[in-house]
Parts: structure tokens; sequence; C-alpha cells
């Protein structure tokens, strides 16, 4: 059994990279995309279910979890695994970033943040120490470090600042998280889309020493090619034998060009948010189940899908239950497009091993391009 959670990098196309994140609670192969489990559930999912995706690991939130059901009744309950019934590894975010978009409702200094609750207006107090106490008691796989994300566009003086200030909450993460084999602590890279900033953040970051990297402050307001162009170089300046993980990532183009610029983890809440919203993400582009011409149709979201909702159902089906607010839409599409962003991971982990990276993300765009609306 592995006892200290390690990386395995195993192969490299390009920037684009392959490999395994061995764990006590099994193997996350990368590139590795997770469901984001926010209030310790996959919405519309069941565990067995979002396991039978490929999924190899989801997301917790610490700062919804914290205040519902609290970390510590979690704790007393066995922790987080137990509790929502899954038994692979789960990384929790520290709660910064929810901290960040309740503007109205915090209060920011070198300590940490103060904040009233969204649920009940009662008042908390979050630290690098706190967050890795919470953390702690949820027992978390991978505990990301505490830190501050400001939203897109910021004056560089107010990026650097908060860079900073991240950068010193990282070694009291690093501090408190104290030695836990069998789990890891990653730290977060900041500085905006300053090239520089970032090459502090990350210099400083590995001065401290972390079990991974992320990149974090991005998807936060910039646009695509913003983005893009920041990881054309952030990646790079982490450490190459640990894993970078891009923090709320995102659409599927996006997920494909963060790879292909060296990035191995990533999560978002797109595929089950657009699923409860009759979006759903296919080989030939995004369908929106809602539109009345799909009300006919017999054929599946996509002949080629493994999932129930293509295997079973008809696109008529699928219009139907979504116009009549039936439950078993959500499920059905949510579970339609993690298999979707499953399946994208495994063609680019082959692809990857393979050497054939380009190859397989032309084919990729090509088929997004040719539309789904006239497909017979």
């Amino acid at each position: 059994m592995v006892e200290r959670i390690a990386f395995q990098l195993n192969g490299t196309d390009g920037a684009a990279r392959t490999g395994v994140i061995s764990t006590p609670r099994g193997e996350i192969r990368t590139p590795a995309f997770m469901p984001v489990g926010t209030a310790a559930t996959v919405k519309a999912m069941m565990p067995e279910s979002v396991r039978e995706t490929g999924a190899d690991i989801l997301l917790g939130n610490t700062y919804h979890l914290m205040l519902r059901p609290t970390a510590e009744r979690i704790a007393a309950l066995g922790g987080l695994h137990r509790f929502m019934n899954w038994d692979r590894p789960i990384l929790t975010d520290s709660g910064g970033f929810q901290v960040m978009s309740l503007s109205g409702l915090r209060k920011m200094s070198e300590k940490g943040v103060t904040f009233k609750s969204h649920i009940d207006g009662s008042r908390h107090e979050l630290t690098p120490e706190r967050s890795m106490e919470i953390q702690r008691l949820l027992g978390s796989d991978i505990v990301m470090c505490f830190d501050e994300c400001p939203a897109l566009p910021a004056d560089r003086d107010r990026i650097a600042e908060s860079m900073r200030m991240s950068m010193r909450w990282a070694q009291r993460s690093r501090d408190a998280f104290g030695d836990r084999p069998g789990h890891a602590l990653f730290g977060i890279q900041q500085g905006g889309l300053e090239r520089d900033l970032r090459e502090e953040s990350a210099s400083a970051l590995c001065d401290i020493g972390f079990d991974g990297y992320a990149v974090g402050g991005l998807a936060v307001g910039e646009g695509q090619a913003a983005m893009f162009d920041c990881l054309d170089y952030a990646p790079g300046q982490l450490p190459e034998d640990k894993p970078r993980y891009l923090m709320g990532v995102g659409k599927p183009d996006d997920i494909v060009g963060a790879v292909k610029r060296g990035i191995d983890m990533m999560d978002c809440v797109l595929p089950s948010r657009s699923g409860r919203t009759g979006q759903v993400f296919t080989r030939h582009g995004v369908v929106n189940i809602k539109n009345a011409r799909h009300q006919d149709d017999p054929r599946p979201l996509d002949e080629n899908c493994r999932c129930p909702a293509c295997r079973n159902y008809s696109r008529a089906y699928l219009h139907h239950v979504f116009r009549a607010q039936e439950m078993i839409s959500g499920m059905l599409l949510t579970w339609h497009n993690l298999t979707y962003f499953q399946d994208i991971m495994q063609g680019m982990r082959d692809a990857i091993a393979g050497g054939t990276f380009a190859a397989w993300e032309a084919d990729f765009h090509a088929g997004r391009a040719d539309g789904d609306i006239e497909r017979l």
C-alpha cells in the first residue's frame, strides 16, 4: 500500500504530459478531470455513477462544508469519504476562492478573512491555520493551501500585493499542515497575467516546498486567449516532477488547451451545472436539449457515447423530461457530460503516451467544428 502520495511522469508529447499520482486510496491517472462535489455530492449523481464515468478523484469544497454540516460533524461521522460514500481520493480547495466571491460579506487582513455565512449570516473566520484544520477534519487526500484570488482585470499593484500575501499564507499553511503521510499539500501560484509576478510566486512556493502546485487566479474573467497566453509559461515555472493543477477549468476546449500547455489536473462545475440546465457536450459540439428540434428525434445524443443517456434514451425523450422538469433529466444529462469529459481525458492520455497528441487535438477541434444540427 502506498504510504505517501507520489507523482510518476510516464510520457510527454510537446508540453503535454501523462502520468499517475499514487495515493493510499488509489491511483489518479493524469491528465485528470475532477468532478466537483461542492457539498459532499456531485449534483444529480450517485458516487458509484461518478466512478463509472471514469473519475479517479473528486473535489470537495471547504467553504461550503465548514458551514454545513461543519467539518467537526463530518469528522465525528468518520470523515468525508465515509460521509459521502466515495472511497477514492478527494481534493479539497482551501475556501479562498469562495470567500473572494463574497466581496460584500467579507473583511480581509494579514491574519485571514472574516466573513458572514451566505446561509444564515453567522460570522466566521478563515485563516491558513483554520483552513488546514478543516481539511484535516474532512480527511482530504490532497489539501490546498489558503490563498487570496483577486478577480481579473486588476491593476498590477493589487495583483502583486495579493500574490505576496498569498505566499505568506502559503508558508503558514505549510507550517500548519505539518507532516501527514498519505496526504498531500499543494501550493497555489498567483500573479494574475504578469509573467514576472508568476515567476516570483513560483520561486516562493518552491522555496517552501509542496507535494504539488496549482496555477491559480485564472478563469476569473480574463478570457480564454489571455488564459492560454499565461499557460504558455506558467506551468513551466513550476517543478517538472510534481503535479500541476489548473483550478476551476473549464470548457472542453479550455481543458484540451491547458493539457497541451503542461497541466495535469483540472476541475469545474460545468459538466454538472450544464446538465441540469439542458446543455450537453458532445463530440460534435454543444446540444441544447431544450430546443424544439429534438422533440421528434429518435437518435441518441451521441451515437458513440457509452453513457446510459446515449445507450438507452432518445433525444426526443431527453427533450421531453427536461421540458417536463423531471429529475431524471438532470441525472441523465449530467451523467452524459461527465462521461464525455472523462472520455476527453482518456483520449488525451492515450494520445500523449502514443506521441499523437497533435493529431488527436486536430480531430477533436474538427469534430466540434462540424456541428451537431445537420448530422443524421
